[in-house]
């Protein structure tokens, strides 16, 4: 891989419109790709967990039939990096070297992408060639710590987290939605209700939705594992009610979301932004410890 870099890196600079030096192409994947693109990702399960989560659900590397799209970069015939494009552009393998050819081939499609996130060094490559093409971000989060545990929580779970219920759907949907708002700065409602409306729905009745109802029926906490595979599980949409904040609760209840998520596989995963001490204090004490270092460009 490093021999091929260095061949890669003397183009660079005269490769800003996207066109491939020798030996190097650029295409949307298909399914006969799907074994190969499965190989690129388990070279760090953790940071791929996004596309081996859709491999797994999908069975196949060809196009959704929703739009989303893998591009591939392959060099000499072998795929040494991708990047799925759909609501979101999310890099696999992605040398930086080559986020002019990705942000090239993305932009063919017309699509205004809600964000960009992954590894640090790709998804700031991206952005970089994205803005060049008229792809303007109103936040950058540079500095997002990848977190992972191997094993069990380091302090009591809180017993009163459980899987969402669907009959609990119409409680668990505006907590979703406030998480959302409160991280994007957006309502997920925008356009309508329904996609992200699936989305929950979805994650409820694939056990993949953990919450804790108070008796009011109010959400206290919520946490979803938004991607999973056999050996990693990503946490996301971590929410705690403001009304119990502030009062040493977050701990227990991401050790009861790590317990869980040990059914399914023996590494939790997670990201954080750098600029919540708060939360990264929280996740240190469960036992979580960073393995690296991801980024989100939110357009």
């Amino acid at each position: 891989m490093a021999k091929m870099l260095s061949r890669v890196a003397p183009w660079l600079a005269s490769h800003k419109d996207g066109t491939a030096p020798a030996g190097t192409s650029v295409r949307t994947l298909g399914g006969s790709d799907t074994s190969a693109l499965r190989r690129l990702a388990l070279q760090d399960p953790v940071a791929n967990v996004f596309i081996l989560s859709h491999l797994r659900a999908a069975g196949t590397a060809a196009p959704t039939s929703g739009g989303a799209a893998v591009i591939g970069i392959f060099n000499d015939g072998i795929l040494v990096g991708a990047c799925w494009t759909g609501a979101n552009l999310v890099p696999v393998q992605l040398d930086p070297a080559f986020a002019g050819l990705v942000a090239a081939a993305a932009n063919v499609s017309g699509r205004r992408y809600a964000s960009a996130f992954g590894p640090a060094e790709p998804v700031l490559a991206l952005h970089a060639e994205l803005a060049g093409l008229g792809h303007t971000a109103h936040e950058v989060r540079a500095e997002q710590p990848l977190m992972t545990l191997s094993g069990p929580p380091s302090v009591e779970p809180n017993r009163e987290l459980a899987l969402g219920r669907l009959a609990d759907f119409d409680r668990i949907l505006p907590a979703c939605a406030a998480m959302f708002e409160e991280e994007v700065g957006y309502s997920p409602f925008l356009g309508g209700r329904e996609f992200y409306s699936r989305r929950v729905e979805g994650l409820i009745r694939q056990g993949h939705s953990l919450v804790h109802l108070n008796p009011a029926g109010e959400v206290v906490f919520k946490a979803e594992l938004g991607a999973v595979t056999p050996d990693v599980t990503q946490i996301q949409g971590v929410w705690l009610n403001p009304l119990y904040r502030g009062q040493g609760l977050s701990s227990g209840y991401m050790a009861a979301v790590v317990e869980q998520a040990r059914k399914i596989a023996p590494v939790t995963s997670l990201y954080v932004n750098g600029f919540n001490s708060r939360a990264r204090a929280a996740y240190q004490r469960v036992g979580f410890r960073e393995v690296g270092t991801f980024a989100t460009v939110l357009f």
